[in-house]
């Protein structure tokens, strides 16, 4: 920066351009706050390294006032810092310039002569266009997830998504994917401008699962916030919000609920979205709130985005149920007694909708559509013998279930592709070795088996390799909290090699969020005393796409307490065989009784334990298949809709021109990309290294382009246009002057002459909240004629472009005060000329959209009460803006090439 900013001065960003021109707030303790109102950003810089330029336009230069014409400035004055243009009816000082204006000048590189390589400016032109696609993709925030396509979890995140704000409870059963679901939901929004500030709050075991999980499947870097960084931060500015200073951030519940001070700023600091996990942990009853509860209460009410996981939405009972609903719609959930008289109608309606779907015809349905004309006209059509109105009757009567718009559940009976599971519990007599027996197991397996085993602790997981290398040479790899990140992605890239590690040692980390669901046989060493966390454990390898029978082997001491857990966990529950479901409520219920029963190994006992054991495994079933539960199911968008997405992500995974395009960029801005295999790559720093790749390590990245080799090798990245490289490359190279300003000769043979060649972006300056750009992102409109003012927009290019001097032609002052000002005219006014068609079609596919899901709203509200008035009006409110956004665009010259004809 050349001067120093002063309050009231217009500045602009280098880095961010589309912001359009800030004002400068204030200027505290070596910063400097810059409000963007175009955009609705504020930003705040180091005033040593600030991307800023102060914005000083000329006499001769087109601007335009908030209230009023546009007019050409005459004379500029300056009155204690802050600038006066003169040229309009009064002059207009500098705080008073629309906020859209532009202060990109590649003119004012021509004419100085500092000009690239003309070339630069067809690779301008593709970065330009690669842009624009990237932008209004429909799979924007979707591709980016190094995951599995599984239609279900696609399925309720595209539903999501599709509302203005969402706020939602993610209630998949364990191993289903709520955090892969969560997160998608996340990185869409946060791509598209939706939730620029995120604040995640969850358990304080989770914490790391959750940075992992983030930073590995989704390129997202978390702050983690604890109550020593919020104190690091006020020590060095005491009247600092903490919550302010990161956009992305990772908390503890505690931290908010133990301190009145931390949940006070975290609300004061505001965010667009806000994400609990294990969100029945939040008690609440008419009589007490938890302060974990009134937290987030608090937080909720004040965040536009809401979601909420919890695998077992009614463990806590109804009460805790209509808690966690009141968090999401206050209004609609603000009468327990009302919800569960509603409730009670939810088991009829179940067993109505069950008949139906098994080509029943229920008594009940004339009573259910006495209020509702929609399902009487469909009823009589299937009365008349219409069989294709069954299917849309069960959609109609679903579609009314209260609590299915805001609440989404899979499980696993609705769904198919999961293995089948094998236990095999091994009994060790007193003083047989367990690691003796792991190395016959080994032995006794096919040597292309992969074997993952878990056990409770990185001190145990070092064990067990120990003892078990003293038994039997074999390739062994470990993977727990002490190793490093990189390191544990190593290890389990080398798990994973059909020639690497046969047998990987993890600590209980290993049960978080890994997917290695190439191995088929599981060792507990150790068992959980959760059985959920059992679940998780078993999760590793269970998953969708298994393709063979997962085997399940559990070591225990005969007479020992292990034995008992072993067999109550197989016996009694069946957790083994199948996932258990409704464990909370079973463990809750009968962990005491286990915990008595092994440590007084008492044989009787046991037995009465495991017979109320099997009973109450059947009753929660039971319980779970009927009523509010059955109907979330049913209610729980269907994997088919999913289809075309999946298929759209399948085309970008699979774009070759994609792949050339990005490859070009990386080593246009300086990285050796060096092949390593079919479409992977290893991208290491050039001599030559751009800033956009400040953050690439040392030793350089692995990535590839295909997704089932990144699924495949966890060292390797998995790169998309959702790709914080990617992106990064096409955001510096285009806020780069790189390309903006370029000359060339033309030897033609067809007498002297200048061509002009320019390319012009039209875009919106709007809030990143209305994602204006699936309708209209920035756009290239190239254009060019002669010094004549022939439009040879349509014309072929000129062949054999050769380098120049571009001083020789600019220094000119014909050139200079004539010939380029006027072209640079025309120039605009062809551009303009073409500016209609695309803002016609944006306009259009706007309106469509957005009173599509109008439209589709107001029929559910008909008969779905969780369909609010204002939920409509906030809508058609968000069509207004949008239209109106998109009826003052800007059209900004972008770059231009001078051909000198020869």
């Amino acid at each position: 920066m050349q001067q120093q900013p002063r309050p009231g001065q217009r500045w602009i960003s280098t880095s961010e351009p589309a912001l359009g021109l800030g004002v400068v707030v204030e200027v505290p303790h070596g910063r400097v706050q810059i409000v963007f109102p175009a955009a609705e950003e504020t930003r705040l810089y180091a005033l040593e390294n600030a991307p800023l330029v102060r914005v000083r336009f000329k006499p001769g230069d087109r601007i335009a006032a908030r209230e009023g014409a546009e007019f050409t400035v005459t004379g500029v004055t300056e009155t204690d810092g802050i600038l006066h243009y003169e040229g309009a009816d009064t002059p207009v000082d500098e705080g008073d310039l629309l906020d859209s204006l532009s202060f990109t000048s590649p003119e004012e590189r021509l004419l100085a002569g500092l000009c690239d390589d003309y070339r630069e400016f067809d690779l301008r032109r593709r970065v330009l266009k690669w842009n624009t696609r990237i932008r209004r993709s429909p799979v924007r925030g979707f591709c980016g997830a190094r995951i599995d396509l599984i239609p279900h979890q696609l399925a309720i995140v595209s539903e999501a998504c599709s509302r203005l704000h969402p706020r939602v409870m993610l209630a998949d059963e364990v191993g289903l994917g709520k955090t892969i679901e969560a997160c998608l939901i996340l990185q869409h929004l946060h791509l598209t401008g939706r939730a620029e500030r995120i604040l995640i709050l969850v358990p304080e075991p989770l914490i790391h699962q959750w940075f992992v999980e983030l930073l590995r499947r989704f390129n997202l870097l978390f702050a983690i916030f604890d109550e020593a960084r919020c104190r690091s931060i006020t020590e060095h500015q005491p009247k600092a919000n903490p919550f302010s200073d990161s956009q992305l951030i990772l908390a503890p519940v505690p931290l908010l609920a133990e301190s009145p001070e931390r949940a006070k700023q975290a609300r004061d600091a505001g965010f667009d979205l806000l994400i609990v996990d294990e969100a029945h942990h939040l008690e609440w009853s008419p009589d007490e709130v938890s302060p974990e509860y009134a937290v987030v209460e608090a937080l909720a009410a004040t965040t536009p985005s809401l979601l909420l996981l919890t695998a077992t939405p009614q463990q806590l009972g109804p009460e805790g149920h209509f808690a966690r609903l009141r968090l999401l719609d206050p209004d609609r959930y603000g009468d327990l007694a009302a919800f569960l008289g509603e409730a009670e109608a939810y088991a009829p309606l179940a067993e109505t909708v069950e008949a139906l779907k098994s080509g029943g015809m229920p008594e009940d349905l004339d009573a259910i559509a006495e209020h509702s004309p929609a399902t009487r006209s469909l009823l009589d059509r299937l009365r008349g013998g219409d069989e294709t109105a069954r299917d849309e009757l069960v959609s109609e009567l679903i579609d009314g279930f209260g609590t299915g718009r805001v609440l989404f559940r899979n499980t696993r009976r609705q769904l198919t592709g999961f293995p089948g599971r094998e236990p095999h519990l091994h009994p060790l007599e007193e003083g047989e070795s367990p690691y003796s027996w792991l190395a016959s197991l080994l032995r006794s397996l096919p040597e292309d088996e992969k074997v993952l085993l878990i056990t409770g602790s990185p001190e145990a997981a070092i064990a067990v390799r120990e003892k078990l290398l003293e038994e039997i040479h074999v390739e062994s790899a470990l993977f727990h909290e002490d190793l490093s990140l990189i390191q544990r992605d190593r290890n389990a890239a080398w798990f994973a090699d059909p020639a690497g590690a046969r047998i990987l040692m993890s600590s209980e980390i290993g049960s978080e969020g890994r997917n290695f669901q190439f191995a088929r046989h599981l060792v507990l060493f150790g068992l959980p005393r959760d059985p959920e966390l059992l679940e998780q454990r078993i999760g590793r390898l269970d998953r969708i796409g298994q393709t063979g029978t997962i085997h399940i082997h559990v070591p225990y001491g005969v007479g020992s307490a292990s034995e008992y857990q072993a067999r109550w966990l197989h016996e009694g529950l069946d957790a083994f065989s199948h996932p258990l479901r409704g464990a909370t409520t079973l463990a809750e219920e009968l962990l005491p009784e286990l915990d008595q029963v092994m440590q007084s190994l008492d044989a009787a006992a046991f037995d009465k334990l495991l017979k109320k054991s099997r009973k109450r495994c059947g009753e929660v079933a039971e319980q779970l298949d009927s009523g509010h539960d059955r109907l979330l199911e049913l209610s729980a968008p269907a994997p088919e809709v999913a289809a075309g997405l999946i298929e759209q992500i399948e085309e970008h995974d699979e774009d070759a021109s994609f792949e050339r395009f990005v490859i070009r960029l990386f080593d246009r801005l300086g990285l050796d990309v060096s092949d390593l295999s079919t479409r992977t790559y290893q991208l290491a720093r050039g001599q030559r290294l751009s800033e956009a790749f400040a953050d690439l390590p040392d030793d350089g990245i692995s990535a590839t382009f295909d997704r089932e080799t990144a699924l495949a090798r966890e060292d390797l990245q998995l790169l998309t246009a959702d790709h914080p490289m990617v992106r990064g490359s096409v955001d510096h190279f285009l806020t780069s002057e790189t390309g903006n300003a370029t000359f060339a000769r033309w030897e033609s043979g067809l007498g002297k002459g200048i061509l002009l060649e320019a390319c012009f972006i039209l875009e919106t300056l709007a809030p990143g909240r209305l994602h204006l750009d699936r309708f209209l992102p920035p756009t290239a409109i190239r254009v060019a004629l002669d010094h004549q003012g022939k439009d040879l927009t349509e014309a072929p290019k000129p062949a054999m472009l050769l380098p120049g001097d571009a001083r020789r032609l600019v220094t000119q002052p014909a050139f200079r005060n004539g010939i380029f000002p006027e072209m640079i005219k025309q120039a605009r006014a062809l551009a303009e000329a073409r500016t209609e068609e695309p803002l016609a079609k944006a306009r259009e596919a706007a309106e469509s959209r957005i009173r599509h899901d109008i439209d589709r709203l107001k029929d559910l509200a008909a008969r779905n009460p969780q369909v609010t008035p204002d939920e409509i009006a906030g809508l058609e409110h968000f069509l207004d803006e949008t239209l109106q956004a998109l009826t003052s665009p800007r059209l900004r010259l972008d770059s231009l090439r001078v051909i000198w004809r020869t």
